[in-house]
């Protein structure tokens, strides 16, 4: 959307800040339709779309081509080898322009879900972006629910969850991307390399925004939880937090209490 064009009918026609969401793919037709779709029922008019596949075999790239043609935001997208996911989120990255970064592979529950979280860091300026809470669903079936709550400090166990940071541009230009040393928790590790100075801020929205799908790389079972705790510690210890065993006991127990069936 040119610049001149994007007016935000919300905020009494201040400039809109540019949100450009990064998919990663590899064979992913089974999810793919739905991720794309919720993005296109956003009411956020610029949205920008990246997609970073890794050479799909199924019907991914048909889709994203048909997806390209008939999509009401501009769509970047390559399709090329990589060294995994955390390659990809880079390669991905170096697709995008916009103000706000989403990494983004799951399902926006609401059509404002974009417009809540730009609204958010609009409205602090003093936060780098903002997070808010999400589901994790195996199909239909909702297995676990993440509340974050406004933020705490590292040391109480206390992580937003990915899948829901709207992070400003200048806070990968600050702090680097993800270290693909890192097979299963780059995200965490790139978490705590911002979050530890304690000058960086985030906005909260106390609204479940996102449905993950349960099952990906850190989700998939406990051997991939207990991979995933485990380069979790080398994160916290590479990056010079004390107590690294006592943050994984309280976030595990954060994570524990996450599977506990909310009341209706």
């Amino acid at each position: 959307m040119p610049p001149e064009d994007r007016v935000n009918s919300i905020s009494g026609g201040t400039i809109l800040k540019t949100v450009s969401l990064i998919l990663t793919t590899y064979n992913s037709g089974k999810n793919l339709a739905s991720t794309l779709e919720s993005i296109e029922k956003q009411d956020y008019p610029d949205i920008e779309v990246n997609i970073k596949d890794g050479g799909s075999t199924d019907d991914t790239i048909k889709m994203i081509k048909e997806y390209k043609e008939r999509s009401r935001y501009p769509v970047n997208w390559v399709s090329r080898s990589d060294e995994g996911i955390y390659d990809a989120m880079n390669q991905g990255y170096a697709l995008s322009s916009g103000d706000i970064i989403v990494f983004f592979n799951d399902f926006f529950l609401c059509h404002d879900a974009v417009s809540k979280m730009a609204a958010l860091i609009e409205g602090d300026t003093g936060c780098v972006g903002a997070h808010a809470d999400l589901i994790y669903a195996d199909g239909e079936k909702i297995v676990r629910y993440w509340k974050m709550g406004p933020q705490k400090s590292l040391y109480a166990g206390w992580m937003p969850g990915h899948p829901t940071l709207f992070l400003k541009r200048e806070v990968y230009e600050n702090y680097g991307l993800y270290k693909t040393e890192y097979r299963i928790a780059a995200d965490y590790e790139f978490m705590i390399r911002f979050l530890k100075d304690g000058r960086n801020r985030l906005a909260y929205l106390p609204e479940n925004i996102i449905r993950m799908y349960y099952g990906g790389t850190s989700t998939s079972g406990t051997g991939s939880y207990l991979a995933s705790l485990k380069e979790g510690h080398q994160a916290l210890k590479e990056n010079g937090l004390r107590f690294a065993f006592v943050i994984d006991v309280l976030r595990t127990l954060r994570v524990l209490l996450q599977f506990v069936k909310r009341p209706s």
